[in-house]
């Protein structure tokens, strides 16, 4: 078992936020322009996907669901922030911290991001560029964390619709139920069960779905899903003290362990 009591540590710190940073970041998050991403250099960078939201799927006053937990609060986005955090001083990644990047499907930029990150998929929309954009990012090298989202009434079009939109991304795809003995659990610590990982809000227990090169479970995974859970709600709130540590601390060694994952294979 690899150590990880710096977690606890980190997740006791408060963060404030006020509500008219808040009103903010709801104003830049609903325009049309996308949030300022950081320079590259080279670092590693944690990209989030942004998407054209289907209807219903908009919350806390106009924010899309492909933001839900980024909190583009005083700069920083939140659940992401509160994970390179944890990466950076429990690993030698240097990854960048305060700073993100935001990144449509079919933008260029997206192949200087090794690992990209979806949540609220059962509402996402896709074009037919963004859906050959996102197939050569796959297929090039690139590893995609779905996350946060769920089957109707309170998912959008849940699994189906999403996997409707990977079957365009990667017709001969198939996600499978992906066994706590895949290399994905432990590229850094040891998860040995998945049922160590919390539920925020959702009923019944999370689903972890694969989606392997070739559909050979030999290969590396291309995709991983977090289906009917919410691991990212963790990572966002985990420094207010609205989550407990030990919680956090599970989730937060599964985010772990995604990111080293898809930066060495």
């Amino acid at each position: 078992m690899r150590p990880y009591r710096r977690l606890a540590v980190l997740g006791v710190s408060v963060l404030s936020f006020c509500l008219t940073d808040l009103a903010l970041a709801q104003q830049r998050l609903s325009s049309s322009e996308p949030p300022v991403n950081a320079s590259y250099d080279g670092r590693f960078t944690f990209a989030r996907l942004r998407y054209t939201t289907a209807a219903g799927g908009y919350y806390y006053g106009g924010i899309p669901a492909w933001a839900h937990g980024y909190w583009s609060v005083r700069g920083g986005a939140r659940a992401e922030a509160s994970l390179m955090k944890i990466l950076k001083e429990i690993s030698l990644l240097d990854a960048h911290v305060e700073d993100s990047a935001v990144l449509a499907l079919d933008d260029p930029d997206l192949c200087k991001y090794p690992v990209a990150y979806m949540t609220e998929a059962g509402y996402w929309t896709l074009t037919d560029r963004e859906a050959e954009a996102f197939r050569a990012y796959l297929l090039k090298g690139g590893f995609v964390i779905f996350d946060d989202f769920r089957d109707p009434p309170r998912g959008g079009g849940g699994w189906e619709q999403f996997a409707a939109n990977m079957r365009r991304v990667l017709p001969d795809g198939r996600f499978v139920d992906v066994e706590v003995s895949s290399p994905i659990f432990h590229s850094f610590f040891d998860i040995d069960s998945l049922g160590i990982i919390p539920q925020s809000y959702d009923q019944g227990p999370p689903i972890i779905r694969a989606l392997f090169q070739d559909n050979d479970p030999s290969k590396r995974v291309i995709a991983i899903a977090n289906f009917n859970t919410d691991v990212s709600d963790f990572w966002e709130f985990s420094a207010t003290g609205f989550r407990p540590i030990d919680e956090s601390n599970e989730a937060y060694k599964l985010g772990v362990n995604y990111v080293i994952y898809g930066l060495t294979h």
